[in-house]
């Protein structure tokens, strides 16, 4: 049952993630913008033909293979994981489901859904990327606290 927790949390997070966008686009027109929090927080709705941070304008093919490419490492090494690890089958989970929401949008449009737009930066994102940086920041830190318990020993 140990993988439960990241199939469980993959899935929730890809229904969060297509709920959103679904949400968003029977609602607003592209290009609209509405305040939440004035100065702060809108919810800006754009159709995002790169990856984060506006890399790779119009790689669909190479974000598809990465996406791809990124769900079968987790699926793998998930695999390897000890049992008693949750916090790490969740984070792989919350990485599978955002890679997973925005591959959908990629197949399906050649574009990903965007609509976060925190006005402290210049970037509008979604749940999808959100949960794959939370992920993949979560991750990283299990990976280096498991390294140093068990004496640079290695998942890999």
């Amino acid at each position: 049952m140990p993988f439960l927790y990241t199939w469980v949390t993959l899935i929730v997070v890809l229904v969060l993630d297509r709920l959103s966008k679904w949400v968003v686009q029977s609602n607003m027109t592209l290009g609209e913008s509405r305040v939440v929090i004035p100065g702060f927080f809108h919810l800006t709705y754009i159709l995002n033909p790169g990856a984060a941070f506006g890399m790779l304008q119009g790689q669909k093919w190479v974000l598809v293979t990465v996406s791809v490419i990124v769900l079968a490492a987790l699926f793998y090494f998930q695999r390897k994981v000890p049992h008693g690890q949750r916090l790490m089958r969740v984070s792989m989970g919350l990485i599978g489901g955002g890679a997973l929401g925005n591959l959908w949008d990629r197949l399906l449009t050649g574009k990903v859904i965007d609509f976060l737009d925190f006005k402290v930066w210049s970037y509008i994102f979604n749940i999808a990327d959100s949960m794959i940086v939370i992920g993949g920041i979560l991750l990283i830190i299990l990976l280096m606290r498991m390294k140093e318990d068990t004496n640079d020993e290695s998942l890999f």
